[in-house]
């Protein structure tokens, strides 16, 4: 039995998207769209972005490439017995935005979390062709149910904000920044 008794009207206009993204497929969604997420996404917090700018820095490779993928700023709780990870809510999203535009220079195409974000990354987005999606924040446990695997990248010893590469179905999120610079809370506040 469904967890939901009726389907609400608004999941009618549910875009359900495949990751990483198709060439094409950034160009279809919109500021305030509810996706469904299906593929696979990296994740990492404060301490996985410093890391990654440091080894910038130093001029050495990254352990992935972030070209065309979907960077989703979460710190997993342990899995107990039997699950793939624990509670798997978003990390608010301005911690990230002084290294984001950096990342987005790279090819990142999307960024994941909750709240909103600064003028420069929304501007860099709107320069690299990237959008922002905003997931449920406090719904960590429902999240997790998602989540199919959970795969360690890089960084072990950050623990919770090390760098993992996840496998999920029908992660749900809204668009809140689209390639066209348009800020759904803006939207939704009448701005």
């Amino acid at each position: 039995m469904s967890l939901l008794r009726y389907r609400p009207e608004f999941l009618d206009n549910l875009k359900n998207i495949v990751l990483p993204f198709a060439e094409g497929v950034l160009e279809t969604i919109e500021a305030g769209d509810l996706v469904s997420l299906t593929g696979s996404f990296y994740t990492g917090r404060d301490q996985t972005h410093r890391r990654l700018c440091a080894l910038l820095d130093e001029g050495k490779e990254l352990p992935v490439d972030l070209a065309g993928q979907l960077l989703y700023y979460v710190g997993p709780t342990p899995a107990k017995p039997g699950q793939v990870v624990g509670a798997a809510g978003p990390t608010t999203s301005y911690r990230m935005d002084p290294y984001t535009p950096r990342l987005l220079a790279l090819g990142l195409k999307a960024t994941m979390g909750k709240g909103v974000r600064s003028q420069p990354v929304r501007e860099a987005m709107v320069k690299h062709g990237a959008i922002y999606l905003a997931t449920i924040g406090g719904a960590g446990a429902l999240l997790s149910k998602s989540i199919k695997k959970c795969d360690l990248i890089a960084f072990e010893d950050a623990g919770p904000e090390a760098l993992y590469r996840m496998e999920v179905e029908e992660f749900p999120a809204v668009v809140i920044n689209d390639l066209n610079g348009r800020d759904f809370y803006e939207i939704v506040a009448g701005k």
